[in-house]
């Protein structure tokens, strides 16, 4: 107890030199509190997120594993040329019963799958909507009206240019749904029917849905019939019953690859089930002339050309990471690999929080190098200053060890109530400063994407909002739908984590504590050594 009181006596007696310490240690606490709370922050977010996160997967073909696995046989000259492009070119992804095995793998909670296609309207008996031509005209609509059909007429002589074997692109998209969960524009309150009723998908009956941009073009209703066509083959026609017309807010494109076509277009898409769907293939497929290209191998088909797309619905991250050795097991080739859009949209978003915090980290320890070693200078000098204090304090019978403590007692007195004050205005000020720099972060981040973007000529089209990347401005992990992915379009569109709702806690407080106590024995252990080294009668001769 005596070392308590006369530690704070001692305190009370060195007013400046105690003063300067706390405001040093004052300052220590401040940067360290936000700094630390930068990192819990982002530890917080990262655990939160993937905890919402839905977590999808989908098998596709591994080009690079494929393309590596056929340049090694050309050059063992076991595989020419023409088989190397046969095989690239006729290599399709996993077919339905495949996706459908795999699905029955323990880690799958749920499965559903889309079929894709394009087509053409018969005749041109109804237009497709061309929204890119649409924003920059301002004519009337008789104008407007004929530049579509230019439009469509253009956008059907060019997909017509696409490699050989790939038949021909459509006007419109065709897609059928498994399940009312593989509609995720639906279920993500994207698209709404707004008039009839939805179709049955499983049934064959040739019902559709369409957009309500579609249906106003054509003056179509809820009832009318529209019939389309295979475009690589005219003749092969296809009557739909309108059942039911639906709004789309997604303004993205939904084929990439093909943005000459108005098939990209959202509003063009006709919805159907894949009963429907199954009767079409069907009926393409026996109707189907093919060929052979003696040059190049490729066999071309006039069968409507569709695309299955299978997805995979997991728990958690484990049973994502199961089922990638698990689909191997069950007789998966190697030309095909598992990834998920959604955990590779997860970790982009963290991209700017991740280098915020890995920049505060950096920085905490540098003031706790920069502020360490000048407490340790300032203690140097307090006891050169208070050198005979010691000696007479050990001349009169206590013991260094004593001495020593309260030394430490007085420095620990100091530091503990300037983290205490510290810790307050860092908790107050964390926040907006973290948020504050990861904007700057965020900005940067996209700045980067969008460079890269034009770099690759697409900084038009992230212009016209058709990709690019977004702040996800709420904070949260508002990931529980693959955040960031348009299923439809098949291309990446990142929400960056802009802005975090808390950041200091208890975790926070108690490592600042921790801090604190490590500042002051680190800062004390010149002082016990100094003090350890003093013999108390040299001190009180040597005194001038």
């Amino acid at each position: 107890m005596y070392i308590v009181r006369n530690a704070l006596r001692n305190i009370a007696r060195s007013k400046g030199r105690n003063i300067l310490v706390g405001i040093i240690v004052f300052v220590i606490a401040i940067s360290s509190c936000v700094a630390l709370s930068i990192r819990q922050a982002a530890s917080k977010v990262e655990s939160q997120s993937l905890d919402n996160l839905k977590i999808t997967g989908q098998i596709s073909v591994n080009r690079e594993s494929l393309f590596q696995n056929t340049q090694n046989a050309a050059s063992s000259g076991n595989t020419s040329s023409k088989d190397i492009r046969s095989k690239l070119s006729s290599l399709q992804g996993p077919t339905l019963d495949e996706l459908k095995t795999y699905a029955s793998a323990p880690s799958v909670s749920s499965f559903y799958y889309t079929i894709s296609s394009t087509v053409n309207a018969n005749n041109n008996s109804f237009e497709p909507v061309d929204t890119s031509s649409s924003k920059n005209s301002s004519n009337s609509s008789a104008s407007a009206s004929t530049e579509d059909r230019q439009n469509a007429r253009e956008g059907k002589e060019m997909s017509g240019n696409i490699p050989e074997g790939m038949g021909t692109q459509g006007n419109f998209s065709l897609t059928a749904y498994s399940s009312e969960s593989a509609m995720t524009n639906f279920q993500e309150n994207n698209s709404s029917i707004t008039d009839g009723s939805m179709i049955d998908l499983t049934a064959a009956d040739n019902t559709c849905l369409i957009s309500n941009e579609l249906a106003s073009l054509n003056n179509l209703s809820v009832g009318n019939t529209i019939t389309i066509t295979n475009p690589n083959n005219d003749g092969e026609t296809y009557t739909l019953t309108i059942t039911g017309i639906y709004n789309n807010s997604n303004t993205e494109s939904t084929n990439t690859m093909m943005q000459f076509s108005t098939s990209s277009d959202p509003a063009n898409l006709i919805i159907i089930s894949t009963g429907t769907m199954n009767n079409i293939v069907a009926q393409s497929t026996s109707a189907a002339k093919t060929s052979t290209d003696q040059n190049t191998g490729v066999t071309s088909t006039t069968a409507l050309r569709t695309k299955t797309s299978g997805t995979y619905v997991f728990n958690d991250v484990s049973a994502y990471e199961s089922f990638q050795n698990e689909v191997k097991d069950m007789g998966l080739s190697d030309d095909y690999s598992v990834s998920s859009t959604d955990l590779n949209n997860y970790e982009q978003s963290l991209v700017p929080l991740k280098n915020l915090s890995k920049f505060a980290g950096i920085f905490l320890l540098i003031v706790l190098l920069v502020g360490g070693v000048v407490l340790i200078v300032l203690n140097i000098f307090n006891i050169h200053e208070r050198k005979y204090e010691v000696g007479v304090l050990t001349a009169i019978g206590m013991k260094k060890s004593k001495v020593a403590l309260q030394f430490i007692t007085e420095l620990f007195t100091v530091t503990f109530v300037s983290i205490i004050i510290g810790t307050a205005v860092g908790a107050a000020v964390s926040l907006p400063v973290t948020n504050s720099l990861l904007a700057s972060q965020v900005a940067s981040q996209q700045t980067q994407s969008s460079r890269v973007e034009q770099n690759f000529g697409r900084g038009r089209q992230m212009e016209n909002g058709q990709g690019g990347t977004s702040a996800n401005t709420t904070g949260e992990a508002t990931m529980a739908s693959p955040s960031g992915f348009s299923r439809q379009t098949g291309k990446s569109v990142t929400n960056y984590i802009s802005s975090v709702q808390s950041a200091t806690d208890m975790t926070v407080v108690v490592e600042l504590l921790g801090i604190g106590v490590l500042l002051t024995l680190i800062s004390s252990l010149v002082a016990i050594i100094f003090i350890l080294r003093y013999e108390p009668l040299k001190i009180l001769t040597n005194r001038t």
